[in-house]
């Protein structure tokens, strides 16, 4: 039980980082960004390519992927998304789907469809021992650095001046502008940071889980109804809630085993008839 518990919180850090990028882009831009499992998955190839191609290891790859994914994301809001920031959301999210409709299958017509293997790191390859049970390596450091990246965004956000006017502006953004800020300075490089999120994301998936270009699109459609339980647009409670449902899932699949693929879902909808802002999310923001 505790370990199912453990392998909780493991997915529920993948949730947590990807739901992370997507209410700090959804807050900022109003933008429900469809291609942030496609960058997700960009992020595991590009830790693959590398170590294929390059002969890069896991540990230069786990900065330098989701740096240049950070910049693609910087170029994507400039080239493609600023322009349709006018007009309704929907356009939006129609072109972010596109975009991740395009990727994929760039990435199929290169690799095909099969899983690319991609080994753990050497020095990740044993087990630790908890005292109850002994656990993989590999899987509690993807905890700790999702923990660790957490509260490093965490400590941006609240601690320094860039960081409250983005908090502000993804959590309130009328308010923020009417103070006279400007919000649409620090749409780009908040953009580029909730996709490096997902790219740091898909380097921490990839010698646990199959990298194929489906990846992304099998986990995103979960990560929006993570979104949408914490809160669209609460940054504290898409973390809360990634980790929470990770481990709700987790023990769901050890008691009752065919539930657990649709409990985020069944959670969702408790929640939006209980409280449709979400269980962080403000009111007046249904509205």
């Amino acid at each position: 039980m505790l370990q199912q518990a453990f392998d909780g919180l493991v997915s529920g850090a993948f949730y947590a980082l990807l739901a992370l990028g997507l209410a700090v882009i959804f807050g900022m831009l109003g933008v429900v960004n469809f291609a942030h499992g496609a960058f997700y998955m960009l992020g595991a190839f590009g830790a693959y390519v590398l170590l294929d191609d390059a002969g890069v290891s896991f540990w230069i790859a786990l900065p330098v992927v989701p740096i240049v994914l950070g910049v693609a994301g910087v170029a994507v809001e400039r080239l493609l998304i600023r322009r349709l920031a006018a007009l309704d959301p929907l356009y939006n999210f129609l072109l972010t789907f596109g975009i991740a409709l395009i990727l994929q299958d760039l990435v199929k017509r290169e690799y095909g469809v099969q899983s690319q293997p991609y080994p753990r790191p050497s020095a990740l390859s044993g087990s630790v021992n908890l005292g109850l049970f002994s656990y993989p390596s590999y899987r509690v450091f993807v905890l700790g650095v999702a923990v660790v990246a957490c509260l490093v965004v965490w400590y941006v956000l609240s601690r320094t001046r860039a960081g409250m006017i983005v908090r502000a502006a993804t959590e309130r953004p009328e308010l923020t502008r009417a103070l006279g800020i400007d919000v649409g300075r620090w749409v780009t490089p908040v953009f580029g940071a909730g996709i490096a999120l997902a790219g740091l994301a898909g380097v921490l998936a990839a010698p646990m889980r199959a990298v194929n270009p489906l990846m992304g699109s099998d986990l995103i459609i979960a990560v929006f109804a993570v979104v949408v339980i914490g809160g669209l647009g609460s940054i504290f409670g898409s973390v809360v809630s990634g980790f929470a449902v990770g481990v709700l899932t987790a023990v769901t699949n050890f008691y009752v085993p065919s539930l657990s693929q649709t409990l985020v879902f069944i959670l969702m909808v408790v929640v939006l008839l209980w409280r449709p802002a979400g269980l962080f999310g403000r009111e007046e923001g249904v509205a």
